[in-house]
C-alpha cells in the first residue's frame, strides 16, 4: 500500500533530511587517505547524537554500523571497518536518520584523487541519472518513467543498471511502497500522485549489472569486479513538481 503524505508529514521528513545532509556533509569533508571506514562511522554516530537523532540503518534487520560504505566495487551496503581509503578510490556513503517520528535517506560517491577518465565518468553519469528520475517524479507520470529516465542516461554512456537493489518510499518507515527500480518503462508501474515521497538512488557499474553478496550477508559487489556508483535524493510529489528534500 502506497502511503501519500500530508504537508504537515512532509514537512518532518523534510526535518529528518535536512539533518540527513548536516551528516552526509560531515563525511565528504572527512574522506581522505589513511582513515579507516570505521572512523567514518564513529564520526556518523557522534554528529548524529548531537542533533539528538537516531541513525536509521544501525540495528536494521541486523545491520551493524550507523552508515554504509562501500568502496570501489562494492555497490552498497559495505560495512565500515578497518579498510583504510586510498588514492583512487571511489567512496560511496548511504545514510539514514530517524527523528520526530520520520525517516530521511540520501547517498554520494566520492572520488578520492586521482581516477581514470572512465571513473569519472561513471560517477558524474551517476549523479546525472539522480537527477533525470527526479525530473519525472511529477504527479501524472508513472515509477516506470523515473527509472527509464536513470536508465537511459546510464545505458547511453556505456554503464550498466544495478537490477538487484532499487529505491523505495520512505516516511514513517524506512522502506515503504513502491518500489521506485533504475530501470523501467515508461507509462508503466504505480501512478506518481501528489503526497508520494520516495527515496531514488540508482546503483550504476560501470560493467556488468550482475552483483553478488559477500560473505558478511551484507556487502554487494559487482560480479566483474569493476567500479560502480551511487547517489541518492528523498524527494517529495508537490503541486510545483518535485522537491528534493535531501538537497
Amino acid at each position: 500500500m502506497i502511503i501519500l503524505k500530508s504537508k504537515l508529514e512532509i514537512s518532518k521528513i523534510k526535518e529528518s533530511c535536512k539533518l540527513v545532509r548536516e551528516v552526509l556533509n560531515l563525511l565528504y569533508d572527512k574522506i581522505e587517505p589513511g582513515l579507516e571506514t570505521k572512523e567514518l562511522n564513529r564520526i556518523a554516530e557522534k554528529k548524529t547524537k548531537a542533533l539528538k537523532a537516531i541513525p536509521a540503518f544501525k540495528g536494521y534487520a541486523g545491520f551493524p554500523a550507523a552508515v554504509c560504505i562501500s568502496l570501489n566495487e562494492e555497490v552498497v551496503h559495505g560495512i565500515p571497518g578497518k579498510r583504510v581509503i586510498k588514492e583512487g578510490d571511489l567512496v560511496k556513503i548511504d545514510f539514514g536518520i530517524y527523528y520526530n517520528g520520520y525517516y530521511g535517506d540520501a547517498a554520494f560517491t566520492k572520488i578520492v584523487g586521482k581516477v581514470s577518465g572512465q571513473v569519472k565518468k561513471l560517477v558524474k553519469t551517476t549523479e546525472e541519472s539522480l537527477y533525470k528520475g527526479i525530473e519525472k517524479a511529477i504527479i501524472g507520470n508513472n515509477i516506470g518513467d523515473i527509472g527509464n529516465a536513470v536508465q537511459n542516461k546510464a545505458e547511453q554512456n556505456g554503464f550498466s543498471v544495478v537490477r538487484a537493489f532499487v529505491g523505495h518510499g520512505i516516511g514513517r518507515n524506512l522502506h515503504e511502497e513502491p518500489q521506485v527500480p533504475n530501470y523501467g518503462i515508461p507509462g508503466t508501474g504505480p501512478k506518481i500522485r501528489k503526497g508520494l515521497v520516495i527515496a531514488i538512488e540508482p546503483m550504476i557499474n560501470m560493467g556488468t549489472e550482475n552483483v553478488v553478496i559477500k560473505k558478511d550477508k551484507w556487502t554487494v559487489v559487482t560480479a566483474d569486479k569493476k567500479y560502480s556508483a551511487h547517489f541518492e535524493h528523498t524527494v517529495a510529489v508537490t503541486d510545483n513538481g518535485p522537491e528534493i528534500l535531501t538537497a
